[in-house]
């Protein structure tokens, strides 16, 4: 089971502070066990709202809305992409990552859709396609 988890942006995320060193640190040494452990896929920390964009669909329309964007707490400043057993064992690696602002901050946990998940319109063909896909990306890394 793959798991997104995205650690919530707040007003200094969105201000562009950057993390000090010791923190810097502890999410290094937090990503060296997720990786020992086999289960990090990805994880990465995102620039504030103020840098990126937003494309708003409307039938066949498409509207483009700079940042910044309102409501910190609904953004998200980072994320990590794990590998799992469970829900359960996900919970568990969050409850280790050292607090993203030493304050008031938020983890959220994600499941990932696997292809088995979307039953029969998901066709073996569909499938195919869907492997293709991955292989070529992985070659893109």
């Amino acid at each position: 089971m793959r798991f997104m988890i995205m650690v919530k942006a707040d007003k200094n995320t969105e201000a562009g502070v950057l993390p000090d060193e010791k923190l810097l640190t502890d999410m290094g040494k937090y990503n060296e066990e997720l990786v020992k452990a086999g289960v990090m896929l990805a994880g990465e920390g995102l620039h504030p709202s103020s840098k990126g964009a937003r494309v708003k669909f409307s039938g066949a329309k498409r509207t483009v809305v700079d940042g910044p964007f309102t409501e910190a707490k609904e953004l998200i400043a980072g994320f990590w992409l794990i590998q799992v057993k469970s829900k359960e064992e996900a919970i568990e690696w969050v409850k280790r990552v050292p607090n993203p602002t030493g304050e008031e901050s938020e983890i959220e946990i994600r499941q990932v859709f696997e292809a088995e998940d979307f039953g029969p319109a998901f066709t073996p063909e569909l499938k195919q396609q869907e492997e293709k896909i991955r292989a070529q990306a992985a070659r893109n890394r």
